[in-house]
C-alpha cells in the first residue's frame, strides 16, 4: 500500500490526508494539534518523532488506525 501512514509520516500529512478523522485519531493517541494548528515546526514533526519525544502514545496503534480509516 504506497499511501500507507509510517513512522516517519509527518502531522501534516495525516491533518491533510484525513481532516477531521486525523485529527481525532491524533487527540485520541495524545497529540494536541491546538486551535488552528499554527505551530509550524511540530506540523512537520514524524510520527515517530511526536512518540519518541512523548506528544503521543502508541505509536503502532495510531499507524492501524491511521492506516484503516
Amino acid at each position: 500500500m504506497a499511501d500507507a501512514f509510517g513512522p516517519e509520516s509527518k502531522v501534516r500529512e495525516v491533518v491533510d490526508r484525513l481532516g477531521d478523522r486525523g485529527r481525532e485519531v491524533l487527540r485520541k493517541h495524545g497529540y494536541d494539534l491546538g486551535e488552528g494548528f499554527v505551530d509550524v515546526l511540530s506540523q512537520y514533526q514524524t510520527l515517530e518523532h511526536a512518540a519518541r519525544t512523548e506528544r503521543l502514545r502508541d505509536l503502532d496503534g495510531l499507524l492501524r488506525e491511521l492506516n484503516a480509516a
